[in-house]
């Protein structure tokens, strides 16, 4: 019998009195970063408008710190754009994601390799 290959998913989440971040927010942050705009972000991620409003929201409320900040309108059209806090927020997360995995990785390997 040949042997399997295994492998493990890992999802980071962090809570307060509920789940408020993770990669969802994290990917509608770095689209927002990348686009300029919460409605290219999220037609990019194929989400509605209203759906990643409501994720910033319980992440800004859960937080305790707006992340992103909204330019109405005008000549150059407005848009959206990452907070300094937002911008700290998911460079902190991606860091402890990126070191969280090489520790679980190390782990799987010693049990299941």
């Amino acid at each position: 019998m040949a042997a399997r290959r295994l492998d493990y998913v890992m999802t980071l989440r962090i809570k307060g009195e509920e789940v408020f971040f993770g990669p969802g927010v994290v990917t509608v942050m770095e689209k927002i970063e990348q686009t300029g705009s919460l409605s290219k972000a999220a037609k990019q991620m194929g989400m509605s408008y209203n759906k990643a409003w409501r994720i910033l929201q319980r992440a800004e409320k859960n937080w305790g710190q707006p992340l992103v900040e909204t330019n109405i309108g005008g000549a150059s059209g407005g848009g959206t754009q990452l907070t300094a806090e937002g911008r700290k927020l998911v460079a902190t997360y991606m860091g402890f994601r990126q070191e969280a995995e090489a520790v679980v990785a190390e782990l799987f390997q010693k049990y299941f390799g």
